[in-house]
């Protein structure tokens, strides 16, 4: 794999991560709401202004365009499990900004996705 490719790949997976980690933040700012036809509607226009979760969404339309520009250069049959590293990015960054736990059965299955990424990698 190039270095423009790989440098592709990571980039959709960085913005990929960072979209979910935004969103994360912007549904904290509503807590737990009932669905209920009054209150779901009610969510939704809160979530519709939060600016987290509108950067997410743009991370993720972005990261669309950057994922195209990667699969023009690398194999899907490759590129496609390097997704899985945003599951890393993101449990290591939920636990720095939101507290969460990271576990010794999570640091495992981490570790199992990073060696099946360069597994996979090295096809």
């Amino acid at each position: 794999m190039s270095a423009v490719a790989f440098a592709l790949v990571l980039t959709g997976v960085l913005l990929n991560a960072a979209a979910q980690l935004l969103i994360k933040s912007g549904a904290e700012t509503a807590g737990h709401f009932s669905f209920t036809a009054g209150h779901i509607w009610q969510a939704l226009l809160h979530f519709a202004l939060q600016w987290q979760i509108l950067l997410g969404l743009t991370f993720y339309a972005v990261s669309v365009v950057v994922w195209i520009l990667a699969l023009t250069r690398v194999q899907v049959s490759i590129a496609y499990p390097m997704l899985s590293l945003g599951y890393v990015v993101t449990a290591f960054a939920a636990w720095w900004l939101f507290g969460e736990a990271l576990t010794a059965q999570k640091l495992l299955g981490i570790a199992v996705i990073i060696v099946g990424v360069i597994i996979v990698a090295r096809a």
